[in-house]
């Protein structure tokens, strides 16, 4: 059997965009994850990608590996609103490949992601989750999220309403670090598997 590769998580580029699109046509054509009914193309999620610099509050993490090391998942920090007093609010949201579950990519991106953001003037982040997707929920809990309320029927798609979870985590200086991660390539036992993304509208 070959060696498993290691995990490696960097900002995203350009070149990455065709895949990082694949990934996220995936939950809009196949669940209700994300409100987007359509699939977009590279071209229409171009300016989604630009509008997460290298820096920055509003960050593009993806994790590749494997042969090529092709794109396994992403996860961003995107503005939460975009009225000024919101700047130091982010909106997190992390998603993976479909065959890309259960080995700790969800965690490894999102450790990364909090890290990177100590270093910027952002207060709190939040998490829309369309339920249910404990999954994402159990995620979520990790890193330290706790749940402020539901949006009830919020949104319509596959012909019924979907409820979404709002949960908020607190990024101010001295709450903590980012749990710890095991090895992308080594699961825990009867893990639950992380490709169940927290993202209520598209992101």
């Amino acid at each position: 059997m070959p060696e498993a590769t290691e995990v490696q998580v960097r900002p995203a580029g350009e070149d990455d965009l065709a895949d990082l699109t694949e990934i996220y046509n995936h939950y809009v054509r196949e669940t209700p994850i994300t409100f987007d009914l359509e699939p977009l193309t590279p071209q229409q999620r171009r300016p989604w990608l630009l509008s997460h610099p290298e820096d920055g509050p509003h960050r593009l993490l993806v994790a590749c590996g494997g042969p090529g090391g092709r794109i396994l998942g992403y996860a961003t920090s995107s503005p939460f609103r975009p009225k000024a007093a919101y700047a130091t609010s982010v909106e997190t949201s992390v998603y993976c490949a479909p065959d890309a579950g259960g080995r700790g990519t969800g965690t490894l991106l999102y450790k990364a992601l909090f890290e990177a953001l100590r270093e910027e003037d952002v207060h709190r982040a939040y998490a829309g989750i369309a339920q249910p997707n404990e999954a994402s929920v159990r995620l979520h809990a990790r890193f330290g999220f706790q749940p402020v309320g539901v949006y009830r029927e919020v949104g319509r798609k596959f012909g019924r309403y979907w409820d979404v979870a709002w949960y908020e985590k607190d990024l101010s200086p001295g709450t903590g670090p980012a749990p710890a991660v095991r090895s992308a390539s080594a699961p825990a036992p009867g893990r639950i598997a992380e490709n169940a993304p927290a993202r209520s509208a598209g992101s």
